[in-house]
């Protein structure tokens, strides 16, 4: 026990108020930096990153025939559409530098145990928030987007015709929620885990409401997603999947935490 305890110790020497101030502008420094570095790359690409998000859309014209062009109707808002995407490249491209500085800034502080404990955690926050993204974006967006367009009315004998017109800037704001819903929804693991080890929640716990657990991820579904019964099915469904996920994974960690 004695040699446990010696060994599971803070590799940090005391500092002062105002070098723990110091030490993390330097991170919020480096972290802005690396933001804007990713913001210009993904402003020079905007126009292709534009088109990867509405390939699913043109994919869907291409498959009724028929030749789309999206609109805006203010003079700015195309530019404002650019700077967007590249505040989204910006954020997406740079997380990893961003989470590595907020990492170094608290790692000193922690025990090895601790180190040890939450490194498997930070690996697995960005794998599972890039999987919710690309279920969001092969899955999600086709049937979604084949769903609205679906309202089309082709007019005829003195009626209108109805046909989609999206603009830039809706189908960005659109596409930007539903990635980053997907994306932190799919967080569900990691922070019920995280509990776990900690004791907050345990793997009876989670079991034990269950049932109110499954009418939470509606709920929430209902909240992040657009008001289509398609689009909540499709978060709900995997939120659900990630919360018997999060029972398996608490029983993992719960004999650890005894055993330390």
């Amino acid at each position: 026990m004695a040699d446990t305890e010696k060994e599971d110790v803070i590799e940090d020497k005391a500092m002062p108020l105002l070098d723990h101030l110091i030490e993390l502008r330097r991170r919020l420094i480096w972290s802005m930096a690396g933001f804007m570095v990713f913001f210009f790359v993904s402003y020079y690409f905007s126009a292709q990153i534009f088109e990867f998000l509405a390939q699913p859309l043109a994919n869907i014209y291409a498959e009724m025939g028929v030749q789309r062009h999206m609109i805006y109707t203010a003079l700015t808002e195309a530019f404002f559409t650019h700077l967007k995407v590249a505040m989204f490249g910006g954020a997406f491209l740079g997380f990893p530098m961003i989470a590595t500085q907020l990492w170094l800034f608290i790692a000193p502080g922690l025990y090895r145990s601790e180190k040890r404990a939450f490194a498997p955690f930070l690996v697995a926050s960005p794998v599972l928030f890039l999987l919710g993204a690309a279920l969001a974006y092969y899955f999600i967006f086709p049937v979604a987007w084949k769903f609205f367009i679906s309202f089309e009315a082709p007019g005829g004998d003195g009626t209108m015709a109805i046909e989609s017109q999206p603009k830039v800037a809706e189908y960005l704001d659109l596409v930007m929620k539903l990635i980053f819903a997907f994306g932190l929804a799919f967080q569900l693991p990691v922070a019920l885990s995280l509990m776990a080890k900690v004791g907050i929640i345990g793997s009876k716990g989670l079991m034990k409401y269950r049932r109110y657990a499954y009418v939470g991820m509606f709920i929430i579904a209902a909240i992040l997603a657009p008001p289509d019964v398609i689009t909540q099915i499709g978060l709900a469904v995997p939120l659900i999947g990630l919360y018997e996920l999060s029972i398996i994974a608490a029983r993992i960690v719960e004999p650890k935490r005894r055993e330390d």
